[in-house]
This record gives structure tokens, C-alpha cells and sequence, in this order.
């Protein structure tokens, strides 16, 4: 019989109720001068805590990788403080929970670095908008990072995953895709360093690994996932180019290494079909690399995230909008109810409107 969604699955010995995860999603609802977790985003996790796995927003691991503005950090002993308010209301409705450990690079803006240039691997400007407290500004050239800049950042990581973790999480997930700063050290477009952290694939992927090699010193590393996205292609600063298959051939083969709790591989943001040097099947192409548990993600169905479970390509499904207006989306699924349409001017305006007050199944419709 073949496996579905709604089967448990064993992530390393955490057990998961069913293989529906929740996407992590910026909903830019901790609007306090701490950029602190409220109250209001642990209730917002705590609705959708039926899913086998929630991955919460990206939280930022140090004031330098800031890059949008409300979003809740996890670098203050604050920010863990207010993060506990989530992970125990997850934990109480029998839920898991990991934190997606952010750090943004180039996609931020002076606005947001009192007043300094963003850090990233190059002095470039990936010539996108970022979310200021004026509205969205255009990027700006970022400041090459030096040595002693990686070395404080990859310590970053490790500090945000022990605070993650003091928090209550049960996990971790490193976010090196979308563009941001992991990623822009691993595309030839966006790193022209010349020296061991740039040129060769190898050098370009060191710091995914010093940051894995970080982290088992401190933290169990089957607790920790990791976020890519190979096919982007043409936005978020980030062009897929003739290495780049065999740059993610070779560090998703390198992860085997590692006792990971999973990869999150994303499937295409935009069609690259015509994009002869793009992966277009993310997970079917590297399930042949990896040999543990990869989460697949992009506009997945009911239909699909079966079809994707049940080929073995992929060992879990996380959906990300549905789960923005759909509170009980694994008992929608499994009744087939109709689903609520997500309302997305308040995807990242302050307040219950459009967070937490989509109904459930049964509920009367509230004012969305």
C-alpha cells in the first residue's frame, strides 16, 4: 500500500504525527522595538500545530542579518524568551516545532543596519526591494564581508541554534536558500571572492559546512535541517549558471556526512523550463544524491504531495500558503472540506487580521 501524507513518520526519533509540514513564512507580526515573539504569533503556531512538523519563519540570528523589518529574532535573551511562548503552546497541542535560522546577507538595506552597508560574500547589489519602516527601498551595494566578519557570522549560527533549543524547539533549520546570505555565497553571481571562500565549488560551500561543524560542538546534529533552493533563477539577486547542478550535486552528496534531520529542497519558484542549465524536478533529481529524509516544498496539492510521498522522491511535504488561511489544514485534507483563500494584503501587516482569525472547519466565517 502505498505511503501517503497522512501516514506518522520517524524524523531521527522524533515522531511525527503525520508528513504535512507548515512552510516557514515571514508574517511580520512581532511589531515591538525588541523584535521580540508575542503572544499573538504563539497562538498563530498554535492553530496549525496538527501538522507533523511546523518550520517557523525565518528568525534572525544576529542584527546584522536583518533584512526585514517586525520580524521575531532569536539572538536576545528576550527574543528566546518570547520564542518560549510558542514552543510551549505547540508542545501542549502535541505538536513539533523547529526555528529557521536566518541571516539575510545583501537582501537588506542601510535602513535596517543603522546606517551600514548590509554584509554579504561581495561588494554587489542584488537589485531587489527590501521591506523598510519607509515602505520597500532598493537595495544597495553590500560590504564584502572579511574573514573575521564569516568567522563571527558562522559563530552567529551556532549561538542562534543553542538559543533555539534554550527556547524549547526541537530543531533547527538553516535557511541557505531564497537568496539570502548562505545562498549568495554558493552562486557564481552573486560571490566573486578570490579567496577560500570563493572561486572553486568547494570554497564557495565552506561555510555551510564550518557552520554544520560549528554546530555539532554544541547542539545534536539530527535535530538540525537545512534549506536550499538550486533552481532559482532570476530573482532574489540569484541566476542559476553552468556549476551550479554540480555545485548542489556536491554538497547535497556532501550532507550524507552529516546525521541531518532532513533537507528542505523547494521546487522552482518561477518556470524554468526554457532554462536549459536549471534542475527542473528539485526533488526527483536529488533523491538519487541523498540517502536521509528530504521535505519537498512549492505550490503543492493534496493530490500532488501524495503522488510526491508515494513516488519516494521526497519523504514529507511542506505547504506554505494554504497553511496562511487554513489553520486545520490536515483535517481539511483528510474530510476533502473546501479550503479558505488566504487574503494576501495582511500576509505582513500588523495584527489578528488575516494571522489568526481564519476560521476553522465548522466555524463561522470571521471577518478576514
Amino acid at each position: 500500500m502505498s505511503k501517503t501524507i497522512f501516514d506518522t513518520y520517524d524524523l531521527n526519533g522524533l515522531q511525527l504525527r503525520n508528513r504535512i509540514v507548515m512552510a516557514p513564512m515571514t508574517r511580520s507580526r512581532a511589531d515591538n522595538e525588541g523584535n521580540v515573539a508575542t503572544p499573538l504569533i504563539a497562538e498563530y503556531y498554535k492553530q496549525r500545530a496538527s501538522a507533523g512538523l511546523i518550520i517557523t519563519e525565518g528568525t534572525f540570528i544576529s542584527p546584522e542579518g536583518v533584512g526585514y523589518i517586525n520580524v521575531p529574532a532569536i539572538y536576545s535573551k528576550e527574543q528566546v524568551e518570547g520564542w518560549k511562548l510558542t514552543t510551549k503552546a505547540v508542545h501542549e497541542e502535541g505538536g513539533t516545532i523547529f526555528a529557521q535560522l536566518w541571516h539575510t546577507g545583501a537582501m537588506s538595506h542601510p535602513d535596517l543596519q543603522n546606517g551600514n552597508k548590509p554584509l554579504a560574500p561581495s561588494s554587489i547589489n542584488p537589485n531587489q526591494q527590501v521591506f523598510t519602516f519607509e515602505g520597500f527601498k532598493d537595495t544597495v551595494e553590500a560590504r564584502a564581508m572579511t574573514i573575521a566578519d564569516i568567522k563571527r557570522t558562522v559563530n552567529d549560527f551556532k549561538q542562534a541554534a543553542l538559543n533555539a533549543f534554550e527556547a524549547g524547539f526541537d530543531g533547527v533549520e538553516i535557511h541557505s536558500a531564497n537568496g539570502y546570505l548562505l545562498q549568495q555565497f554558493l552562486h557564481k553571481n552573486s560571490n566573486h571572492r578570490t579567496d577560500e571562500y570563493g572561486g572553486s565549488i568547494e570554497n564557495r560551500a565552506r561555510i555551510i559546512f564550518e557552520i554544520l561543524d560549528e554546530l555539532k560542538t554544541v547542539v545534536d546534529l539530527t535535530r538540525v535541517g537545512i534549506r536550499f533552493n538550486p533552481a532559482l533563477h532570476g530573482m532574489m539577486g540569484i541566476e542559476v549558471d553552468d556549476e551550479t547542478t554540480e555545485l548542489y550535486n556536491y554538497v547535497i552528496s556532501r550532507l550524507n556526512d552529516y546525521p541531518l534531520a532532513y533537507i528542505h529542497l523547494t521546487e522552482p519558484f518561477t518556470d524554468v523550463s526554457k532554462v536549459d542549465l536549471a534542475i527542473k524536478e528539485v526533488a526527483k533529481h536529488f533523491r538519487k544524491f541523498y540517502k536521509g529524509t528530504i521535505i519537498t516544498n512549492v505550490r503543492y496539492t493534496k493530490e500532488t504531495a501524495n503522488q510526491v510521498i508515494a513516488s519516494g522522491d521526497a519523504d514529507l511535504v511542506a505547504f506554505g500558503s494554504l497553511y496562511i488561511a487554513n489553520p486545520d489544514l490536515v483535517e481539511r485534507f483528510k474530510v476533502d472540506a473546501p479550503l479558505n483563500t488566504p487574503d494576501k494584503d495582511t500576509y505582513y501587516t500588523p495584527g489578528e487580521k488575516g494571522y489568526t482569525d481564519y476560521p476553522k472547519m465548522n466555524e463561522s466565517s470571521k471577518s478576514i
